[in-house]
């Protein structure tokens, strides 16, 4: 792990060529020149937020960027999950028109996944591309859906299918908008935190299980080392793979289920890290049934999803449910369903398994 310097900001590159950009992790970066130094000029900025995140932020990032472009347009979207659709984007297009903002204008994405999700998508399109820069608000949003230009809004048949990757052009994770997160917003941010260590790094998992308390409680050191950790392993991966042709999908351990689970349900009712605390232990049961790791393992990650405040089973949806919405997981091929499994300490595999022994995994871990 790289040293954290300069008002102890941390930056990982993403490095993807043409296409590469820095994430920068520290406290108070919204109101850091460093933050915002060094990207390209823009006619117009158009901050992109939601109604729980404009008023305890928006008006000093606004104020932030007014001593840095021309103008600066906001637009403030409702708040949730279930918000994350067609009607919300074209509030953003609508205002983009509305205010004939050209293709030199920028977008700030100012809030959590859904933010970012959206934002990118909305740049992706408006005028066939225009820049945008995240900045993460949630504990989520700052170690996994800012970074790696994975774009998208939900349709009511499954999660994230309408989408595009489009990069943007700076991540800005200000460790200090945490500390207004509720502590359910916390735990599911620590859920992807968690999915980092099963799949690359063994000496992680050690870290983060013994450090969870301080995690849970936002203690700045320790929510700065897990940010920046999480974020290294993520630009790595979507360096080597950044359209998700074969090794990025192992970032979506316990996602299969988990989406699953968010569709079943209604999009909303549970947090998308909610959904993936309790896919990530029913992941890695089937890999236990599937011979690839001992049963051991299964306890071991159940004891550390409970301790990060998250949900260790799924809800009562019938086993048909769970596996009609698995098959519209973007990882299926031809109706079959493909799971990240983990068959070493750190070390993740993609791969069907028989249905039989994915029905004995949701019989025993849902309910």
């Amino acid at each position: 792990m790289e040293e954290v310097v300069d008002r102890m900001v941390a930056r990982v590159p993403v490095a993807l060529g043409e296409r590469s950009y820095d994430v920068l992790i520290g406290e108070g970066l919204m109101q850091s020149a460093q933050a915002w130094a060094d990207l390209p000029a823009a006619s117009a900025a158009m901050v992109v937020t939601n109604t729980v995140v404009a008023p305890l932020y928006a008006q000093s990032l606004v104020a932030e960027l007014a001593s840095r472009y021309p103008r600066v347009e906001q637009v403030v979207l409702p708040d949730g999950e279930s918000h994350k659709d067609w009607t919300s984007l074209n509030l953003i297009f609508d205002h983009l028109l509305t205010r004939q903002c050209d293709r030199k204008t920028v977008l700030v994405a100012l809030g959590g996944g859904v933010i970012g999700d959206m934002t990118g998508f909305a740049a992706a399109c408006y005028m066939r591309g225009v820049p945008f820069i995240q900045v993460p608000t949630t504990l989520l949003s700052q170690v996994d859906s800012s970074v790696g230009g994975k774009t998208a809004i939900n349709h009511p048949l499954g999660k994230n299918m309408i989408g595009a990757f489009y990069q943007p052009q700076r991540v800005i994770c200000d460790i200090s908008t945490l500390r207004t997160l509720p502590a359910r917003e916390v735990s599911a941010g620590l859920a992807e935190i968690i999915k980092y260590g099963p799949i690359a790094d063994a000496a992680f998992l050690d870290w983060i299980e013994g450090h969870i308390g301080d995690l849970v409680a936002l203690d700045g050191t320790a929510v700065a080392r897990a940010v920046q950790r999480s974020c290294e392993i993520k630009a790595s991966v979507v360096s080597a793979d950044e359209r998700e042709g074969g090794l990025r999908a192992i970032l979506n351990f316990g996602h299969t289920f988990g989406h699953a689970i968010e569709a079943g349900l209604g999009f909303g009712v549970w947090l998308h890290g909610e959904a993936v605390g309790a896919g990530m232990v029913m992941a890695a049961d089937l890999s236990a049934r599937l011979g690839l790791m001992p049963r051991e393992f299964v306890d071991r990650l159940r004891r550390l999803v409970a301790r990060a405040g998250l949900p260790t089973r799924g809800p009562a949806l019938s086993a048909d449910e769970y596996l009609h919405h698995m098959r519209v997981d973007k990882k299926a091929e031809a109706g079959d369903i493909r799971f990240v499994l983990i068959d070493g300490l750190g070390s993740a595999v993609v791969q069907s398994a028989p249905e039989a022994l994915v029905r004995e995994t949701l019989a025993a871990c849902t309910g």
